[in-house]
């Protein structure tokens, strides 16, 4: 974990981009991001599964065991830990953990906040080098009540950092930062909301950019087709070529 924690306190923000799959990944590490997460909704998405439903524990899983042993640091996004048993959560940290994973995100789903701790100190129990990033969703699906509240609660428990996604306001994550003295806080970029220089101004130590480059890939991908469907020509753009795809295979197996 020591690697991958350290990132939470270097010169800048670890941005941290989300992958889909093993193509993802491997692209997005071979342009030099040391560490890559993986993003729940398109996992979700590619089996035709609801995000946040708990209904991919086996997915989650096979992705991380793809990735797992992949030259790059690797926090696997686990939506609530695919249960409400603590002693669940943390097996699947322990298996997360046994695949080559360094770290975790949890979400708490503004479920009761005693759960969300009992989960979390479980999986530090379970596996004591998995960096553990405690997520609220009081912004994201709420109003940002019960937020300070909350992390309290996560960060007694043994989370290692926090992430408040939804909380774009300048002051808002100043003053969190202020609160939390020290402990890094992850923030989701959003591109109507502050730039990832001046979310390190603010005290920002890691900036997710969750879904994002997915739906951007699904949305070209449409956009493309369509294009093609009214005659209009396609622009080259950074498509990568098959050869080049095959490529971040052949990386991957050491060839």
């Amino acid at each position: 974990m020591t690697a991958f924690a350290d990132l939470h306190h270097a010169d800048a923000p670890l941005l941290l981009p989300n992958a889909w799959d093993h193509a993802s990944a491997l692209a997005l590490a071979a342009r030099g991001f040391p560490a890559i997460g993986t993003t729940s909704l398109a996992v979700a998405a590619a089996a035709g599964l609801p995000d946040g439903a708990s209904a991919t524990r086996e997915q989650t899983m096979l992705l991380a065991l793809t990735l797992g042993p992949a030259p790059f640091l690797l926090s696997v996004d686990a939506e609530g830990g695919f249960g409400d048993d603590p002693d669940e959560v943390a097996e699947l940290a322990r298996e997360l953990y046994a695949l080559g994973a360094v770290g975790i995100n949890l979400e708490d789903g503004l479920g009761p906040a005693d759960r969300h701790a009992a989960k979390i100190a479980a999986v530090r129990a379970a596996a004591p080098g998995l960096f553990v990033n405690a997520r609220t969703d009081t912004y994201w699906l709420g109003d940002g009540e019960g937020t300070t509240r909350r992390l309290d609660a996560y960060l007694k428990a043994g989370a290692h950092g926090v992430f408040v996604p939804g909380l774009d306001d300048p002051r808002g994550i100043a003053a969190l930062v202020r609160g939390l003295a020290g402990v890094p806080l992850n923030i989701l970029y959003t591109p109507t909301g502050p730039t990832v220089p001046h979310l390190a101004d603010l005290g920002v130590r890691r900036v997710s950019l969750g879904s994002l480059l997915y739906r951007r890939a699904l949305g070209t991908a449409v956009e493309t087709a369509v294009g093609i469907r009214a005659g209009r020509a396609v622009a080259a753009g950074t498509a990568p070529s098959y050869e080049e795809i095959q490529q971040l295979v052949r990386r991957a197996d050491g060839g």
